[in-house]
């Protein structure tokens, strides 16, 4: 068996798994389904349509979550295309109280580019060659076992953007092929981008981030989208380091 669950296994064995899971997962199916109000269309269609993959991580600050973080997006890269048209990879972490009661957004952001680049150490696949390497291209993106991905974060320690927010540490990975028709160059993709933005400005109850753009526009920076903060400000430096080697610890 696997890492990765579905939404139909998971509605069948829900209540076997350890509570915090449990937990996690109710509160996904609440945010994305119980109501029509969800910004991001495609993921609600998808976690209808069960398209969407889920994995339930361990303690996000330890080496061996990072290790089956790898394993998982390996998995998810060799299955992600007959999972269907609106497929996503969601990643629930252990998220303890003590670090719920402690992290600011600050210090979740420092996970999250943790997580996200010391991953790379266990990758074994080339770099994409078509994908630029440099995060300050407007065509970079995050690569795992061959498959570019959008990167997505949400944090117990948001809370102006509801849509950023989650009680638990969540990372979802979006393979790039999904995107194809949705994009500023298909009538269907500006229809869903001008859908989103109005009901994430609904959703959230304030503007959307000023980093939110369209992939490969020229002045885009995808890495900005993946972890937005709060408000309105931005960081000016990518903390996005590709890792050539395991290392034994890195985290505090």
């Amino acid at each position: 068996m696997g890492l990765l669950y579905d939404k139909q296994q998971l509605d069948e064995q829900l209540e076997i798994l350890p509570k915090w899971q449990q937990e996690a997962f109710q509160s996904f199916s609440s945010m994305i389904a119980d109501t029509n109000t969800y910004p991001c269309v495609p993921a609600r269609q998808g976690f209808l349509a069960n398209h969407l993959r889920f994995l339930f991580a361990g303690d996000p600050n330890k080496e061996s979550t990072v290790k089956q973080l790898a394993d998982a997006l390996r998995e998810y890269s060799d299955c992600s295309r007959n999972a269907g048209n609106y497929t996503s990879l969601a990643v629930f972490f252990q998220t303890s109280k003590e670090i719920r009661n402690r992290y600011a957004e600050a210090d979740y952001r420092e996970l999250f580019w943790s997580i996200l680049n010391h991953v790379t150490a266990f990758d074994e696949a080339a770099w994409p060659k078509d994908i630029p390497t440099d995060p300050a291209h407007h065509k970079w993106e995050f690569c795992f076992h061959g498959e570019p991905y959008f990167a997505f974060c949400a944090t117990p320690a948001h809370h102006q953007r509801k849509s950023r927010h989650f009680p638990f540490f969540l990372m979802a990975f979006q393979p790039r092929w999904v995107f194809a028709e949705m994009n500023e160059s298909t009538a269907f993709g500006r229809k869903m981008k001008s859908i989103i933005r109005k009901r994430l400005t609904d959703y959230d109850g304030i503007p959307g981030h000023p980093d939110l753009k369209w992939y490969g526009q020229e002045d885009n920076h995808e890495w900005k989208q993946y972890f937005l903060n709060d408000d309105d400000t931005s960081p000016n430096n990518c903390p996005f380091q590709r890792m050539k080697s395991k290392l034994t610890t890195f985290f505090k």
